[in-house]
């Protein structure tokens, strides 16, 4: 069956690709900001909102006037950033709606404007797109080079997006694609109960070992009070207060980082099958000589990933061992970070 999969990695651009991205981003922000006023703007005066292809066509013609700036990005860039601008307000009129019909929201979100002050977000890119194995091609971005090789997949697949965002001064690429992948075979094992807790991140009720809390936070906290008194004493607008913010940043994006792969990980425990480690050992020796030999140390990588990703394919001998059911208790536990 086909479906639709994204696949997000760091970039390591240049120091002129660099200025690219944040030209990117910034066309990106001034086209929803522009967007968002204008449709504002008609509502005022005629009752009726503007769409995006009408915008669409001032900005191209405003691009041989007094916006010639525009010519040097991606179209994708202007167009994308007030489709999302249009998906902004269907989704407010769809909880309006759903707040009529006695549904509770907290916020009805209208479209706000998007300021820089809060992250030089991003943009997304239509095709053409070109994925390699250590590098990516995006339109007027040319090729930008990946921290990682062999994730994003380069073959049998087709390629519908690619969304460039910046967090913490490093920047990524989500790269959208549509592949075919085998019907999952369904689960049959036991099912499990799993509680949160508190010195512990999760017990489960097959016996297995708790699964540990790495608490990011306690144990970055002496560090991030030290950013942040620095933060604070340096004078507002120098070039200090900007390095000291970025580090600040950075130190948040670190405990965000450590948090997300600590519930991957144990997602990931929960929904693949409990083998004992000679069983396992003797499974990956056995994947491994399904594969040719590897001569380089990036074929050596590959091997490596490709074994990984059929070690935790779901198959009819593993199926009694995954469990079918997985009960979750719906608390909000405050957890010492």
């Amino acid at each position: 069956m086909k479906i639709t999969r994204g696949y997000k990695t760091e970039l390591d651009p240049t120091v002129k690709q660099h200025m690219l991205l944040c030209q990117c981003t910034g066309t990106a922000r001034f086209a929803y900001n522009y967007g968002l006023a204008r449709k504002q703007e008609v509502y005022k005066e005629s009752g009726k909102f503007i769409s995006a292809i009408d915008l669409q066509k001032e900005l191209t013609a405003r691009k041989h006037t007094d916006l010639p700036w525009l010519k040097g990005v991606s179209k994708w860039l202007v167009q994308n950033a007030l489709r999302d601008l249009d998906q902004a307000y269907d989704n407010f009129f769809r909880r309006v709606r759903e707040r009529k019909a006695g549904k509770k929201h907290q916020s009805l979100g209208l479209p706000k404007f998007k300021s820089k002050s809060q992250g030089r977000g991003s943009f997304r890119l239509d095709k053409p797109i070109h994925v390699f194995d250590d590098r990516i091609q995006l339109p007027k971005l040319g090729t930008l080079h990946l921290k990682e090789r062999n994730y994003l997949p380069t073959s049998g697949v087709k390629v519908l997006s690619a969304t460039v965002s910046e967090r913490a001064g490093k920047w990524f690429v989500s790269v959208l694609v549509e592949e075919e992948v085998r019907q999952p075979i369904e689960a049959s094992g036991q099912p499990i109960g799993v509680d949160l807790g508190i010195s512990s991140l999760a017990v489960c009720s097959d016996g297995r070992p708790p699964i540990k809390n790495p608490k990011a936070l306690r144990t970055n906290l002496k560090r991030l009070k030290r950013y942040q008194r620095h933060l604070s004493r340096c004078k507002k607008g120098s070039k200090n207060r900007e390095k000291a913010r970025h580090q600040v940043a950075r130190l948040h994006a670190r405990i965000a980082n450590i948090r997300e792969d600590a519930l991957h990980k144990a997602t990931s425990s929960l929904v693949h099958a409990p083998l004992p480690p000679s069983e396992r050992i003797s499974l990956k020796t056995h994947l491994a000589s399904l594969l040719p030999l590897p001569k380089t140390k990036a074929e050596q990588k590959k091997t490596k990933k490709q074994i990984k990703k059929r070690f935790h394919q779901t198959t009819a001998a593993n199926a009694p061992l995954r469990p079918q059911v997985i009960v979750l208790e719906d608390l909000h536990v405050s957890t010492p970070a």
